[in-house]
């Protein structure tokens, strides 16, 4: 029997770590509870709440994940559970568990959380700056001071107006510094000044610092008492000194609000990346902004509660009201903060009434500084987990790292303009970026001529040049420009990956295929991609607008002889276009003008030789690009297509092509 065992369990294919897990989730209670993810080790990476265990468990293996829930998968190898009563006691367990395990992928502020202070050290001739380690030194702290950066500003503007010393250490010495040669230090460490001038400074930053409610009033009778003494520079001191100080407690005042204590919390996320952004309000004005970047795999909905049970761990620091996107948790949360702390707290969603439009316009500002340190954050470390994602799922032999983009812009055929931006590690190479002045389709709306231009021209440039080429080139548009534009590359030799990103449900296509790649709208991947397709739409677009405003302040009536500034006018007045002007007879023009009949006839010749001009290269472009029709016609437009190939081989480049053009 034990012998027939082991032959069985021989035969059976050992599972692999995902569907070990995919069982285990299978298996869990419909009840709520607490999970946790532990990794190769045993280390706890993750841990999560569900109403229902077995539900939430086994969504995570059901369907197309995003890159977050496959990178939690493949680096888990166990789940772990523990049932409780209800959701709410889950939520405290959840949070404890947080609290006690500090797992990777989960929401964890207990480091760099305090606010800086000023420190004034206690020295014979102290110094002044910014710490968060607040020491029993007998020294002077005054804070903590929400905005970094104003407190920052206050101790530049400082040291400014008081020259005081900037040294860490006080050594005397025999020679002073650069500072006492600029004026910005009374150097004390070479006995240029006594402690008593010295400490005079020191006081008036302390008194300043001090906020006391006469201390501004003070400060102003010793600013017009010294003014009063001649004694203009103490006076002035003391001037810069209280508006410094109103500047840092004062800036970015939000009007319209009361004068109650709120907090604003908004979030922002990037795959497993979150920032989460906290405008705090006291007596009405907008003190400071704190943003805090961590690592969560939890649901949309149920950061903002996770990070409230991580941020909120002391009493003096919890607001009166707290205003957030969602209600999603605000119930749980409201409660934990009575019971953990004895504490009545409003936890207000917003919404679109106009009783919430100040807050809601809060909570959007919060949101948006959210969203703008993801970006820096992106910037910084280069996305490399959508670049990774967008190799897997187009099936590229590596990462593209070099994107480049084309989107063409034109406005009713005129001024055509193909843009060519260029990201690097998933973020914009500005000085890659490139625009081409198209020639073969200027007065005609035909996309795919557009395209096979610029691609040939820029990648021709490259061929020549032996240049770096990218790893991905990204088309705005569907399978038919990325099939005329790999037409071309394959006339080069070039094998360069293309897709293109069609704006209507955003799917990806790939040369010669029937059916589109579609990615999950949160999909690292596709994020990347539309902010190429972006960003190329928007630098044709402002190049296009640049060249329609520059044609659109010269006429074409002052290419005409004898017609100046105040004649242009006139004739723009009376005609309007070049066309009505062509028609016009000598009469009309000369009495139009005020002019003798010989030169009315020299501006209606020339007119007409314009407008002749302008015709005769419109119908050039329409033959050379064949409009689909007559036999002659489609004959035409297949030797444009062999000669634009040709082109690119040959570079064959007009001497007054745009410098700015590749």
């Amino acid at each position: 029997m034990n012998e027939q065992n082991e032959n069985l369990q021989t035969s059976t294919k050992p599972l692999s770590p995902r569907e070990v897990l995919h069982q285990t989730a299978l298996k869990a209670p419909n009840q709520s509870g607490v999970y946790m993810w532990r990794n190769e080790g045993g280390t706890i990476i993750y841990v999560g709440k569900a109403k229902n265990l077995k539900n939430r468990l086994t969504s995570y293996f059901s369907g197309n994940k995003d890159i977050k829930t496959r990178l939690l998968i493949s680096r888990a190898r166990s789940i772990e559970y523990i049932t409780t009563g209800n959701e709410y006691e889950a939520f405290l367990l959840e949070n404890n568990l947080i609290k006690q395990h500090n797992p990777r992928y989960n929401i964890c502020l207990k480091d760099g959380k305090s606010y800086p202070v000023l420190k004034i050290t206690k020295e014979k001739f102290p110094r002044l700056y910014k710490t968060r380690n607040v020491v029993k030194d007998g020294s002077l702290y005054f804070g903590p001071f929400p905005d970094a950066a104003a407190l920052d500003t206050f101790i530049e503007t400082l040291y400014d107006i008081y020259p005081l010393r900037h040294c860490r250490k006080f050594r005397e010495k025999d020679s002073a510094c650069l500072y006492y040669h600029m004026g910005k230090c009374l150097g004390p460490c070479c006995k240029k000044t006594d402690s008593s001038t010295y400490g005079e400074f020191i006081g008036e930053i302390t008194s300043l610092l001090e906020g006391k409610e006469d201390t501004a009033k003070k400060m102003e009778d010793q600013m017009r008492q010294a003014a009063r003494e001649l004694d203009f520079e103490k006076a002035a001191r003391l001037r810069d000194g209280l508006k410094a100080l109103s500047i840092m407690q004062n800036q970015n005042i939000v009007e319209g609000f009361d004068q109650d204590d709120r907090d604003y919390i908004a979030t922002w996320r990037e795959g497993e990346l979150v920032s989460f952004t906290i405008l705090k309000i006291r007596g009405g004005k907008l003190l400071g902004r704190d943003n805090y970047r961590t690592l969560s795999l939890n649901e949309d909905t149920e950061l903002i509660p996770e990070f409230m049970g991580a941020y909120y761990t002391e009493k003096e620091i919890i607001p009166p009201s707290i205003y957030v996107v969602s209600k999603e948790g605000t119930e749980f949360m409201k409660r934990w903060i009575k019971e953990t702390y004895d504490c009545e707290t409003e936890i207000i969603p917003v919404d679109d009434t106009e009783k919430m439009r100040m807050h809601r316009a809060a909570v959007n500002m919060a949101q948006q500084n959210a969203r703008e340190d993801i970006i820096r954050r992106v910037r910084e470390r280069g996305d490399f987990p959508a670049m990774e994602e967008l190799k897997k799922e187009l099936g590229l032999s590596k990462l593209p790292v070099r994107i480049e983009g084309f989107d063409i812009a034109h406005i009713g055929g005129k001024f055509p303009v193909a843009s060519l931006i260029s990201f690097y590690n998933g973020n914009p190479d500005k000085k890659n970026y490139r625009y081409f002045r198209l020639k073969t389709t200027d007065g005609l709306i035909d996309d795919f001529a557009s395209m096979k231009e610029a691609v040939s021209r820029r990648y021709t440039r490259l061929l020549n040049e032996n240049a770096e080429l990218p790893d991905l080139l990204l088309i705005d548009g569907g399978i038919g420009q990325v099939n005329a534009v790999d037409s071309i590359l394959q006339t080069l030799g070039l094998d360069i990956p293309i897709a293109g990103l069609a704006k209507r449900d955003e799917e990806i296509w790939r040369p010669h295929t029937s059916q589109p790649i579609c990615l999950p709208k949160r999909s690292d991947a596709l994020r990347l991609l539309q902010r190429v397709r972006d960003e190329t739409h928007r630098f044709a677009t402002s190049r296009n607008q640049e060249l329609r405003t520059k044609e659109n302040t010269v006429s074409p009536f002052a290419k005409l002889p004898g017609v100046g500034a105040k004649r242009d006018g006139m004739l723009m007045k009376k005609y309007g276009t070049l066309a009505c002007l062509a028609n016009a007879t000598e009469t009309d023009i000369a009495e139009t003008l005020g002019i003798k009949a010989d030169a009315a006839s020299d501006i209606l010749i020339a007119a007409k030789n314009l407008y002749i001009e302008q015709m005769e290269k419109q119908n050039r472009q329409k033959a050379s690009l064949g409009i689909p029709g007559t036999t002659k016609e489609k004959a035409a437009r297949f030797q444009m297509n062999h000669n634009l190939a040709a082109a690119a081989l040959l570079e064959i480049a007009s001497p007054e092509e745009d410098p700015k053009d590749s």
